[in-house]
């Protein structure tokens, strides 16, 4: 099997770390070679933040060039765009449809880009866009945009739910697990 690729990205403090622990514990328990990359970014102020996932029979790096993502898993519109170079012909794109302003919107050097999803499609992109974060505040909490995209994600592979569930278990805490599933349920059934 071809090693597969998923980028998780956003912004700092928006959970990408806790879903790309998901993604990994799910994917190692399929018996894949999982390579999951440290946090790059300034995640601490708010800045930009990529993680890596990637799987198959053998993986040797962490790491993944342009044009070699199969997935790109976005907590912003805008870090779903800046990202599409590494999209691979014939991607997807699951995307929070949420703007969180960068520096040089919040200073008023620049503006924030109109129109992404349709921009994205229009370079070829397909691009699964919704409002996770409508979502998550729906399953009870807006911290769990982060399963909302999970759960969205999950449409696309062919792996039992009850092993999503079984990964989701061992990754958040007891207090939060249903509130967490509910935001998976969401983002997995979301129909426009």
């Amino acid at each position: 099997m071809e090693t597969k690729n998923i980028m998780i990205v956003g912004v700092g403090g928006q959970g990408s770390l806790l879903a790309s622990k998901l993604l990994g514990r799910l994917l190692l328990t399929e018996g894949y070679d999982v390579k999951v990359s440290e946090v790059h970014g300034m995640s601490q102020r708010g800045g930009s933040v990529v993680t890596y996932v990637r799987y198959g029979e053998k993986v040797y790096s962490p790491i993944i060039d342009e044009g070699e993502a199969d997935f790109i898993v976005s907590f912003e519109l805008l870090e779903a765009a800046r990202c599409l170079p590494f999209l691979k012909k014939g991607g997807q794109i699951v995307t929070n449809i949420q703007q969180v302003d960068p520096m040089p919107v919040i200073t008023g050097a620049a503006s924030y880009p109109e129109n992404l999803v349709e921009k994205m499609r229009n370079a070829g992109a397909k691009v699964d866009a919704m409002d996770c974060l409508a979502l998550a505040t729906e399953a009870g909490s807006s911290k769990a945009v982060n399963i909302v995209l999970m759960g969205r994600l999950s449409h696309y592979f062919d792996i039992p739910e009850q092993k999503w569930m079984d990964a989701l278990e061992a990754s958040v805490p007891a207090k939060f697990l249903e509130m967490n599933k509910k935001a998976f349920a969401l983002g997995k059934n979301f129909t426009e």
